[in-house]
């Protein structure tokens, strides 16, 4: 009889092995993956900036490479992007060269990515560009505040600011909003902070992949660690990223971790992971506490996929059969 490989211990020790590139995501993925940098465990988790100085350094490194991106992205899908304010919130609305029928008269609010931390400025565009062109609709990208020098709930307060705003112009039932990452946990969060205030809610939330727990506690934080080519460990960026956010306050609150708060009476919700993802479990966590709350969802989880591999590498067939099933979710809850 095999022995219980759990009995001295509360953890499972397996042996290191080989994983191939994934036979069944599309050719173009696979090459994605094959090109794309990835770190070791230990080099990630060696790379963590420590003092403030070494964060705005990092963020700096970090967002020069995707503003080279979003200047590209935005020439070859030809947006409009203006920057403003919104009581006194930067955002920038953009413009898609056709406007679709189902959304002439809707706006999209789009929460960027990024651990918190990093893609402040241009580079926080990045996927409402793509939502913009590929669905016709306009959106309007909040580009809040970030930590070390505005942790929470900077951000929260911003997105807020900028929701209410277009509640008051066009009203709940006109307005979609979404992100993905920490971007996705923020629109999570801002149910828990609209909900609370009894504030309209909008037509439908899309959450990509979303950080709703920045404590270490999903299952793919540690079976898929090493795997995400995009997040590695959450012993790198993610554990320090999570506790310059959070400042004083505790993970577990729920603006800051929504997947501990009310999910009662949110509006439907599109969700998207990857098998590789390291934040598939906090995705199929939510996907469950919204449903055993009755609230609508569409979990779509995608072969081989890591970590909003559907917007890093957004010209594979994966990446437009997100924003196709985001498109057809938002006209069906007109």
């Amino acid at each position: 009889m095999a022995s219980n490989a759990y009995s001295s211990s509360n953890s499972l020790l397996l042996p290191s092995k080989e994983v191939p590139l994934p036979k069944g995501a599309s050719s173009e993925q696979r090459e994605a993956i094959r090109q794309f940098p990835s770190m070791s465990i230990s080099e990630a988790n060696a790379s963590v900036p420590i003092t403030a100085e070494q964060w705005r350094d990092y963020a700096q490194t970090t967002n020069a490479r995707q503003k080279k991106k979003v200047k590209q992205m935005r020439k070859r899908l030809g947006v409009t992007v203006e920057q403003s304010k919104i009581n006194g919130v930067t955002v920038r609305f953009i413009t898609p060269k056709r406007l679709s029928e189902h959304f002439k008269d809707c706006v999209y609010i789009d929460v960027h990515g990024g651990a918190y931390v990093f893609f402040a400025g241009l580079p926080s565009i990045e996927e409402g560009m793509l939502i913009a062109h590929r669905l016709g609709i306009r959106v309007i990208s909040v580009d809040y505040r970030m930590p070390p020098k505005h942790p929470f709930p900077a951000a929260l307060n911003d997105v807020a600011t900028v929701y209410k705003a277009q509640l008051c112009d066009i009203g709940a039932e006109h307005i979609y909003l979404g992100g993905t990452s920490a971007g996705a946990g923020l629109v999570l969060s801002l149910m828990q902070l609209l909900k609370r205030a009894g504030t309209a809610l909008p037509a439908a939330i899309y959450t990509g992949t979303p950080w709703a727990d920045l404590t270490k506690t999903g299952d793919t934080l540690f079976t898929n660690e090493g795997i995400d080519r995009v997040l590695v460990s959450y012993d790198a960026t993610l554990a320090a990223a999570a506790s310059l956010y959070a400042d004083k306050e505790p993970l577990t609150n729920p603006l800051i971790s929504p997947l501990y708060g009310d999910f009662e009476g949110l509006p439907p919700t599109l969700l998207v992971s990857g098998t590789r993802d390291m934040f598939l479990s906090d995705t199929v966590r939510v996907n469950r506490k919204l449903r055993d709350a009755g609230v609508v969802t569409q979990l779509e989880v995608f072969e081989g996929a890591s970590h909003a591999d559907y917007l890093i590498a957004y010209e594979t067939p994966e990446s437009f059969a997100v924003y196709r099933e985001l498109e057809q979710f938002f006209i069906h809850y007109r």
